[in-house]
């Protein structure tokens, strides 16, 4: 066991170690608006993520789409991508997970003991975003801007700083909304492995504090249908097999688009959206549509 794991011997009470912080109460929501439902999405407006960057997950309560995003945390990226190449994560179970917030796996353990044999890995919180970039925004609140890189939500600092740093680029960070992708760790920042959580619904306190890799871009319905406990009871739902897109033969490989934040809809939908919400909008507010066949 490495010594990132030696505080869970030292308590008597089991704990997890790679884990998302615990649970703290959230503000009530509010009631939904009422929305008038958006024309349907035109050709231009979709994209085909890369198949490289697309993680299949196979659970036995369906499949769970996600695209991971190298743009905002690329270590962490290449090693989920190099243990699902490997097959890794084939048959782990989720073994805790807790409604209204998050599914945590990737245990070969599965009881957040564990890990792989690769190293652990920085903690990529923020990352640098320069103007090469794709952002599309969402709402800019003069020192801070809103948005979406891919299905990704993402706040940065304002792009009028960037002028003033050295890289001519600002700090941005992924935001926890619903789908998204987060790896899990202990009380050090630097200790991320292999166990990762996906979000069942938002929780904005884990922003800058979890490196955020990914989203869950079809099937969260399956992520919020996965059996709940803190640590969950037997019998545990699992992941029967977790493949890179591109590693599925081509004549079974599923045929995905997802809608492409630059598009007209995307940006239409932005506007509807936030007169909608008015002044409780946040980017968790805007679905991603996407086509799985």
């Amino acid at each position: 066991m490495r010594s990132v794991l030696l505080a869970a011997a030292i308590t008597a009470v089991a704990v997890t170690a790679f884990a998302a912080p615990k649970k703290a109460p959230l503000p009530a929501a509010a009631a939904p608006a009422k929305t008038i439902d958006p024309a349907a999405p035109g050709p231009a407006d979709w994209r085909r993520p890369d198949p490289d960057d697309v993680l299949v997950i196979d659970t036995n309560k369906g499949r769970i789409v996600v695209e991971m995003l190298p743009e905002v945390a690329p270590k962490h990226v290449a090693q989920v991508r190099a243990l699902a190449h490997e097959g890794f994560y084939d048959g782990l179970r989720f073994f805790r997970v807790i409604d209204k917030f998050m599914d945590q796996t990737g245990d070969p353990q599965n009881n957040g003991q564990g890990g792989s044999s690769k190293p652990n890995l920085p903690g990529e919180f923020t990352f640098r975003r320069g103007s090469d970039l794709p952002f599309v925004m969402a709402a800019d609140q003069t020192v801070a801007e809103v948005g979406f890189i891919k299905s990704l939500p993402v706040m940065s600092q304002s792009m009028m700083l960037a002028a003033m740093t050295r890289d001519q680029k600002v700090t941005a960070w992924g935001l926890y909304c619903q789908g998204v992708m987060g790896m899990a760790r202990d009380s050090t920042p630097d200790s991320a492995n292999s166990q990762f959580f996906l979000m069942r619904y938002p929780y904005p306190s884990l922003d800058k504090n979890y490196t955020a890799w990914g989203r869950v871009i079809a099937g969260l319905e399956v992520v919020r249908d996965i059996k709940v406990g803190e640590p969950v009871a037997d019998p545990q739902d699992r992941m029967d097999h977790v493949r890179l897109l591109a590693d599925i033969p081509e004549a079974s490989r599923p045929k995905i688009r997802v809608i492409d934040p630059k598009g007209p809809w995307f940006r239409a939908e932005i506007v509807r959206v936030r007169a909608a919400k008015g002044a409780d909008f946040t980017a968790c507010d805007i679905d991603i549509p996407s086509e799985v066949k």
